[in-house]
This record gives structure tokens, C-alpha cells and sequence, in this order.
């Protein structure tokens, strides 16, 4: 049953960058949370802590698949040495400058500096997998085991993820409380220094740069409609995620029982980690693409019970059963978009994928906030709703990519 996994493990090579990248990418699971303990230890202001987390998450839709074209054409590792000790410097500054209590616009300036040296290390991870499983990679749209063995390292790093954002925030939490406030920037730096260090070190695994073409060069990624088919959506998905966290602490704080917010964020977790494991068993008979619609919908349906519990009990029993679609749902959209450029443009391909969720985010926790304020925590469960609702609404403008996906992929079986 779980051949699949066992031949992933056995890749040469494979463990060794992907262990690696999950450190590497540990931050993206704590830097908000660190902001928020850093600053508001300084002045007490939530509201300044959450303007430089969404000036932050903007910056960062931005850089991150700016970087990763960087690293298909230079290579990954090039561009590893030169970008990663900049934001290192920067977050290192922006915590120098907080503690010290200098000028609001100063950490402005400090935090929109770091981020925009943001790496997407999980799309470096994702195309190692790919250049190593299907170095050919027009095998992968033509050959049924070379897709079946890359679907699984995809639905691996998925489950690599969740516990990234299961482990992140409680170690985050741990050290700005137990140590110092600033604690849980400095340990996100270490962890990134150290991951990325590890991640350079494996050459034998890293996929050739690719300097841009003078003559027919490829267009712009971003362009691709393809690539927009699911970048849309993934924009609101990323609403999705930023507006069950606040509203689920919401939820927990109006019964009083505050402590059990992160517990029941990690069963929500966890329930998109199962997923993960099995959606990288099965020998999908169906496209990437109809795979994106089916877990985009599911979602969508699997969000509507919040809007009818009353306990902490059945919250955790909705969010474990929400979270079955969460990780299909962003592996199929990795298999759409990687599906649809050549080679020499997979890393930042992968990388707008999940560019735009920070975003998102963002505008969804500001929006979350409004609607706790106004109508409480139990009725804010809309809003993730919402979200879920715009993202599914957003594949209609694409509908004849889809069926030409979905159509092509029935003329190969």
C-alpha cells in the first residue's frame, strides 16, 4: 500500500535536501506569530503588530516568485548565498530596532527590507523532487508511474508542511514566553540559517540553472492561463487559511478557554496531514486539474458545518474533517501549474502557487477582526466561508482550461 512512500525514501539523495527544507522552512509557520509576541512586548499594540504582519505578507506575495525565477536561471543554490544573508540581516535588524524602541516607521522600514529577500523553499524542495524522480520532465505528463512517483514526493512535502504549521507556532509560543519575546524571531532565523546551509550543501540533487533565452524566450509565467487557473483561487485560499486561524481563536477565547486554540488549529492540521499520507498512495485515475476542482468544492461543502457548532468538541470534529481536503487540494494545484511551463520555469511556477496566500491572509484577518467585533466568533465562521466560495467562483473565468485539461487527460486513458 505504501510502496509509493518506500520508493521516495529510497531516492538517492532525496532525504538529504528534504530534511533540510523542512528546516529551512520552518519560519514560514512563526515569523507572524514572533512579530506579534516582539512588538506587542514593546508597546502593547495589536494593531501595529498586525499592519507590519500584512505589510510583511504583501511584500512577501511579491518577492517570493521574483526569487525562485532568480533561481531558475542562476541555480538554486546561487541564489540561496546571495539572498538568505540579506533577510537574515534584515529580520536581525528589525528586532534590534524594535527592542531598542525606536520610530514605529522604523520596523516599517526594517520588516519590508527583510521580506523582500522572502525565499518560497518549499517550490526549491518541490523542483529537486521533480528533477530527481523525472529529469525528463516531459515524462511526467506521459508516463503513469514516472506522475504516480512525483504525485507522492508532492503529497510528502504536503505532509512536511503540516508539521512545519503544527510545530512552528507551539515552539514559537514556547520560547517568547518561556526565554524573551524576541525568542521566537531569533529561533526562526537560526532554523532558517541552518536549513538553508544543509540545503546548499546537497549539490549532487540541485537542478541546472537555466539562463533566460535571448531568442524565442518563454513568456512570462504568470501569463500562462493555466498557471492563472489555479493561482486565483489559491490567492482566497490563502483568505481561507488566514481567517479560520483568527476565528477559531475567537472562538476559543469566548468560552473562556483561550489555551485550546492552538490545540484545536493542530487538529485541523492534522486531519490535512492524513490526507496528505493517503492522497500520495492512491494511483489517481483522474487529472490534476479535475482533482483541483473536486478538492476545491469538497472544501468548500467541508466548511459549512463551523457555521452550526457550539462546543470546542464538535469544532475539533468539523476542523479534523475540514482539513481531509486541504492537502489534495494544494497538491493538485501544484500538478496543475507545474504541468504547464517548460523546465527552465517550474521553480517559479511553483512558487505563485502559494505566492498570493499571504496575501490573502492578510485581507482576510483584517476582515475576520471587523466581523468578530461586530456579530462574535461563532457567526465570523462565514468568512472562511466566503473565501471558499469566492475561490470556487474564481475557477469560472478559466472554465474552457479546465475542461481542456480535464478533456485531455481522458483522450490518454
Amino acid at each position: 500500500m505504501f510502496s509509493a512512500y518506500s520508493t521516495l525514501m529510497r531516492t538517492p539523495g532525496g532525504l538529504k535536501f528534504s530534511i533540510p527544507g523542512v528546516i529551512a522552512r520552518m519560519p514560514i509557520s512563526m515569523d507572524s506569530l514572533a512579530l506579534v509576541f516582539i512588538v506587542v512586548s514593546v508597546n502593547g499594540s495589536y494593531a501595529i503588530a498586525g499592519a507590519l504582519s500584512a505589510a510583511a505578507s504583501v511584500v512577501m506575495s511579491i518577492a517570493t516568485p521574483a526569487w525562485s525565477r532568480v533561481a531558475d536561471r542562476i541555480g538554486q543554490s546561487a541564489m540561496l548565498i546571495r539572498v538568505v544573508p540579506i533577510k537574515i540581516a534584515g529580520l536581525s535588524l528589525f528586532t534590534f530596532l524594535v527592542l531598542n524602541q525606536t520610530p514605529t516607521w522604523t520596523w516599517f522600514m526594517a520588516i519590508i527590507f527583510a521580506e523582500s529577500f522572502s525565499i518560497n523553499t518549499g517550490g526549491l524542495v518541490r523542483r529537486r523532487w521533480l528533477h530527481i524522480l523525472s529529469p525528463d520532465k516531459s515524462t511526467t505528463a506521459e508516463d503513469e508511474s514516472d506522475r504516480h512517483i512525483v504525485n507522492t514526493a508532492y503529497s510528502f512535502e504536503a505532509l512536511m508542511d503540516e508539521i512545519v504549521f503544527i510545530a512552528g507556532p507551539i515552539i514559537v509560543t514556547a520560547c517568547a514566553t518561556s526565554i524573551a519575546p524576541a525568542a521566537g524571531i531569533i529561533v526562526g532565523i537560526i532554523f532558517m540559517a541552518v536549513g538553508v546551509t544543509l540545503f546548499v550543501m546537497q549539490k549532487s540533487t540541485e537542478p541546472p540553472a537555466t539562463p533566460k533565452r535571448i531568442m524565442d524566450p518563454h513568456p512570462a509565467v504568470i501569463r500562462n492561463k493555466q498557471v492563472q487557473a489555479v493561482v486565483l483561487p489559491t490567492v482566497l485560499l490563502g483568505g481561507f487559511f488566514g481567517s479560520i486561524a483568527i476565528v477559531t481563536v475567537a472562538f476559543a477565547q469566548a468560552r473562556g478557554q483561550e489555551d485550546k486554540a492552538g490545540i484545536l488549529l493542530a487538529i485541523w492540521a492534522c486531519g490535512s496531514a492524513v490526507a496528505a499520507i493517503g492522497a500520495g498512495v492512491i494511483k489517481w485515475k483522474i487529472s490534476s486539474a479535475a482533482r483541483f476542482l473536486i478538492f476545491l468544492f469538497a472544501l468548500t461543502l467541508l466548511s459549512i458545518p463551523m457555521l452550526f457548532v457550539h462546543s470546542l468538541f464538535w469544532l475539533s470534529v468539523a476542523l479534523f474533517f475540514n482539513g481531509f481536503a486541504v492537502a489534495p487540494l494544494v497538491i493538485s494545484a501544484y500538478g496543475v501549474a507545474e504541468a504547464a511551463v517548460p523546465t527552465e520555469q517550474i521553480t517559479e511556477t511553483l512558487t505563485w502557487v502559494v505566492a498570493g496566500m499571504p496575501l490573502g491572509g492578510a485581507i482576510a484577518s483584517a476582515i475576520s477582526g471587523q466581523v468578530i467585533d461586530e456579530f462574535g466568533a461563532d457567526f465570523a465562521y462565514w468568512v472562511p466561508l466566503g473565501f471558499m466560495i469566492a475561490a470556487s467562483l474564481a475557477t469560472l473565468p478559466y472554465f474552457k482550461v479546465f475542461k481542456a485539461l480535464i478533456g485531455y487527460s481522458r483522450a490518454r486513458d
